[in-house]
């Protein structure tokens, strides 16, 4: 027993060293920082660094595809405004235009994208149900067809109806929701709403791989076996949203009790 006992911490010791070889590694591959923002000024969101989706999505409301509930506002202080160092994204009961809910979804701006790098963002996420944040990518073009062909990176997602845990999935033409075969992983944890955590991605040519806090717990490889399994050779930009209601997030209805909801973050940062 003592043998073994002995065994299992040595084995322990590795597992943790592997750990922090690996992200040391990677953070030394990555080591560029090209581009970030630490929210520093207060009022809307640096307008040179972040953009806007405005609306319900699609031409006739249909919530971005997902049947979403809320209205994404364009630099409304309501929705969207840095104060004390960090940028709140909030989501409201009110009525506006034509829907119950309001908030925002920013996207990162830079013409180009990002091809390959280490993305982090350390945030703070809401909580109730019916709510559903999201640290995500999409491509910067779709020369390879509409979702889910060109692909879609979500970094990190919680439905609020499922406070402990936070998913990372990918999606492509092979692999994606409406086939039922996404690639994701989720990872466990009390405090999501409570405490702030870095959501890390790194991508190369040859995986995907997510990390929180530096844990690595979820990497998609790149098969080789071309673009349906691995559109993932293009530039891609970030966005950060909160979403209300939708296939997912509204899953279980949408509480009207725990608005308004807050998503934190402390910083967005990209290395390549």
């Amino acid at each position: 027993m003592v043998c073994s006992t002995k065994i299992m911490r040595l084995l322990t010791a590795l597992t943790v060293l592997l750990l922090v070889s690996s992200v040391a590694t990677a953070q030394k591959k990555f080591k560029k920082l090209v581009w970030s923002d630490e929210f520093s000024q207060n009022g809307l969101p640096d307008s040179t660094k972040w953009g806007y989706d405005l609306g319900m999505g699609c031409p006739a409301l249909c919530g971005w595809g997902n049947h979403e509930l809320e209205y994404y506002t364009v630099k409304r202080l309501e929705n969207a405004h840095v104060e004390n160092g960090l940028l709140t994204i909030e989501a409201k009961k009110e009525q506006y235009e034509n829907a119950a809910y309001t908030s925002a979804r920013l996207v990162a701006k830079i013409d180009s994208g990002w091809k390959y790098g280490r993305f982090e963002i350390k945030a703070k996420i809401p909580a109730g149900r019916g709510i559903w944040p999201a640290i995500w990518m999409l491509p910067s073009d779709h020369s390879l067809g509409q979702w889910p062909h060109s692909g879609e990176i979500d970094i990190m997602e919680n439905v609020g109806y499922w406070p402990d845990t936070v998913f990372s999935t990918v999606h492509t033409g092979k692999y994606n929701g409406m086939l039922g075969t996404q690639q994701s992983k989720g990872h466990a944890g009390k405090d999501f709403s409570t405490a702030f955590h870095v959501y890390g991605f790194e991508w190369d040519a040859k995986a995907l791989t997510f990390f929180i806090d530096d844990n690595k717990f979820f990497q998609f490889k790149n098969d080789g076996t071309g673009t349906e399994a691995w559109p993932f050779d293009k530039a891609f930009h970030l966005l950060l949203n909160v979403a209300v209601g939708g296939d997912w997030g509204g899953k279980y209805g949408v509480d009207d009790a725990i608005f308004p909801q807050k998503m934190l973050v402390d910083y967005v940062r990209v290395y390549q």
